[in-house]
């Protein structure tokens, strides 16, 4: 194999591998924020209720099926600005424990 077929196929795996660790650090987003929204709501099985919000994700791309999810969910507990603040604060450390583990 040539160096320039070497150097492609890095770059293939170096993107596959970030798609990856993009898909499991939102899912670890979901669960952190399903999990404070429990919270707020006083879920008996805040766990449960995390999967629903990881399940909401898959509505469409991006997050804001997540961020219509939590919206409905919450009402008058928490404002547009808390919960994206939250989803932002819960991204940074889902991110954190991913490396932890890695």
């Amino acid at each position: 194999m040539s160096g320039f077929d070497d150097r492609e196929n890095a770059f293939e795996n170096k993107f596959a591998h970030d798609a990856e660790m993009q898909f499991k650090a939102e899912a670890r987003r979901n669960k952190l924020v399903g999990l404070w929204a429990a919270e707020l709501m006083g879920k008996d099985d805040p766990a449960a209720y995390a999967k629903e919000v990881i399940k909401a994700d898959f509505e469409e791309a991006g997050h804001e099926d997540v961020y219509r999810k939590l919206s409905g969910d919450l009402g008058d507990l928490a404002d547009e600005a808390t919960i994206r603040a939250k989803m932002a604060e819960c991204m940074v450390q889902a991110k954190a424990q991913l490396m932890d583990e890695a």
